[in-house]
């Protein structure tokens, strides 16, 4: 199990998340082009440096422009579409969160591994491919053998 995520574990000192139900996307209710939870929004600014992840990681991540990226933590609010997108990438991360400390996130993201056949799960995630992600993280979560 270890070599699928292939992250050191998560410490004590790290806080949990804690999340309600499926909720469904409100864009109207991000805060500074923000993400909902169940306990309220981040914003991008927040998100890129909880989970030591760049603006141009986040554009890898979710196929929008830097230059949207960028209006967005200026304040700018995306659309409906682009806000569900975006809340889908805070799901990911936060489900991540629960397995390992949010700073060990963003270097993940770029190491290739074993779990993906040497992709970085970044790669996995611009081809399209992010329900190996969720696969890894349920079986981690539950304990299933892989």
């Amino acid at each position: 199990m270890k070599k699928l995520l292939d992250l050191p574990t998560r410490t004590a000192a790290a806080k949990p998340v804690q999340t309600k139900g499926t909720q469904k996307t409100d864009v109207k209710g991000l805060l500074q082009a923000g993400f909902p939870s169940g306990t309220g929004a981040i914003s991008l600014k927040d998100m890129t440096t909880r989970y030591g992840i760049s603006y141009d990681t986040l554009t890898r991540m979710t196929g929008f422009s830097l230059r949207a990226v960028s209006n967005w933590s200026q304040g700018s609010k995306p659309s409906s579409s682009t806000g569900r997108r975006l809340a889908e990438t805070k799901r990911l991360f936060a489900a991540l969160e629960k397995l390992v400390s949010p700073e060990a996130i963003g270097p993940w993201l770029k190491d290739p591994n074993p779990a993906f056949d040497g992709s970085t799960p970044l790669q996995v995630i611009e081809r399209g491919e992010t329900d190996r992600i969720w696969r890894m993280v349920y079986e981690l979560e539950s304990g299933e053998p892989a």
